[in-house]
């Protein structure tokens, strides 16, 4: 079997190790080429390394422990005594809101002693418990989802600020299905977020008394974690092991069914065919490969928007820093004036990040919200980040190191509507078998969402499967 996988971010290299690793135990037969056509491998995972001995990750900077996906792979690699967890102060996040800081409450009682909603907010949110389900199928965004069970100033100040923390995107336009299937589950399920809280945790009481363990209302968890050199270890070690199987500079420019097989033109000049061929690159990557035999293919991929960023990395002395770093860092609340989304403190979250005695802090700026951020030249970008740091933590002094990373097209936004996209995609795409898309355009964003729609999409190619494996 001849497979051909286009793309070599954290998708398309964790899909072909996992598939060769596969194929060997099953005594499959394979002939396994990665394509990509950057320069180097791992697509938005880069951890760079400074002079002065700051290390930016240009794009993710770790993934969530309380998933096995990435781990498993990890130990698969031998590289899992290479892990890192992030220190016990990152528990603390911070909310900006009203002019000032306020720490993300861990439990009831911190919630109700909180300045982060007024009195009325809070009675808004407890108040939860009676809103009716709704319980039909029909697609909602997250922020109408919020203010129907939560109230506005959930939404402005809790909600809001976690949707551009993860997805830089706008929550009046974003799936809740698609983006926290989770928590519409737990409506459909109990009725309500507050009632599902209440019955988890008896159910935990009762089932931590047989030894047993139930999932949490809250969702996914678990620590932070990450690599002593940062997230790029990981990529690099794929690459590694996979040698010669990876081919870096090779643009794939044309792609076509023939035959029961595919032809592939790539930029170089050269062809090649395949039966199976994996697209592991962003949607409109895709739709540009398949727009030449199926229109409709990718009409569906585009209409899956990307948000903008601006990262700026900014370095300091620590002690230029009045301002308390012992936390994760803050998300803004809305309705924001500034173009910051928010400021995580990375050396407080993980070591070596920083040079001794030195601290650095990693800004986002733009999202969904504020698309013309992703144009600004650098010197804006530098002023608005000082700006926005004086604003929300007092910080008045240069700098004394900068980095800035630019990305115009970073986070694919899941828009209402977004699963029936899906289906509709696959649905096409099953007209051609050996077809098979994976990456974070479609069924999570996180790396261990990543990890896991490569095991699913190695599964269906082993098993003979044409159509995509659904959630």
């Amino acid at each position: 079997m001849q497979v051909v996988i286009i793309g070599a971010g954290i998708s398309g290299l964790a899909t072909a190790f996992l598939l060769q690793q596969e194929a060997a135990a099953k005594g499959r037969q394979l002939s396994l080429t990665v394509l990509e056509e950057e320069a180097q491998v791992g697509g938005k995972i880069r951890s760079m390394r400074s002079d002065e001995g700051y290390l930016c990750e240009w794009g993710p900077n770790g993934f969530l422990d309380g998933k096995p996906a990435t781990l498993d792979l990890c130990r698969q690699l031998a590289v899992a005594e290479k892990l890192v967890r992030s220190n016990d102060n990152a528990r603390r996040r911070f909310i900006y809101s009203e002019k000032r800081l306020h720490q993300v409450p861990e439990n009831a009682v911190a919630f109700l002693r909180s300045g982060l909603l007024s009195a009325s907010g809070k009675a808004r949110m407890a108040g939860e418990i009676v809103i009716p389900a709704r319980r039909g199928k029909s697609d909602e965004s997250l922020a109408d989802f919020c203010r129907r069970r939560l109230g506005k100033q959930a939404l402005d100040r809790l909600v809001g600020p976690m949707v551009s923390g993860i997805f830089a995107g706008d929550p009046e336009t974003m799936s809740l299905q698609s983006c926290f299937p989770r928590i519409h589950q737990l409506e459909v399920e109990y009725g309500g977020l507050f009632r599902a809280m209440l019955c988890l945790a008896r159910q935990r009481r009762a089932e931590r008394r047989s030894g047993q363990v139930v999932a949490s209302a809250s969702g996914p968890a678990g620590v932070l974690t990450s690599f002593s050199g940062g997230l790029q270890q990981l990529t690099d070690r794929l690459q590694q092991v996979l040698a010669d199987q990876v081919q870096v500079s090779a643009a794939v420019t044309g792609l076509e069914p023939a035959g029961g097989k595919f032809n592939l033109q790539l930029a170089d000049g050269r062809q090649l065919t395949a039966d199976v061929v994996v697209s592991a690159v962003p949607a409109y990557n895709f739709a540009s490969l398949v727009k030449g035999f199926d229109q409709q293919i990718a009409t569906l991929l585009g209409q899956i928007p990307y948000s903008s960023l601006q990262v700026a990395c900014f370095g300091y002395r620590r002690q230029r820093i009045a301002h308390n770093l012992n936390g994760f860092g803050y998300l803004v609340a809305r309705p924001n004036t500034l173009p910051l989304l928010g400021t995580l403190w990375d050396s407080s979250i993980f070591p070596q990040r920083a040079p001794q005695d030195s601290v650095l802090l990693r800004s986002m700026l733009g999202g969904a919200t504020q698309p013309e951020v992703g144009e600004w030249d650098r010197e804006r970008v530098v002023d608005e980040t000082r700006a926005a740091l004086r604003q929300t933590m007092g910080i008045d002094v240069e700098p004394d190191f900068v980095q800035i990373f630019r990305h115009r097209q970073a986070i694919p936004q899941y828009l209402v509507g977004h699963g029936q996209r899906l289906q509709d995609l696959q649905q096409r795409s099953a007209r051609y078998p050996g077809l098979f898309f994976t990456g974070n355009a479609f069924f999570g964003i996180g790396l261990n969402d990543c990890v896991s729609a490569a095991q699913r999409t190695v599964a269906a190619i082993l098993a003979g499967d044409r159509s995509q494996h659904t959630e």
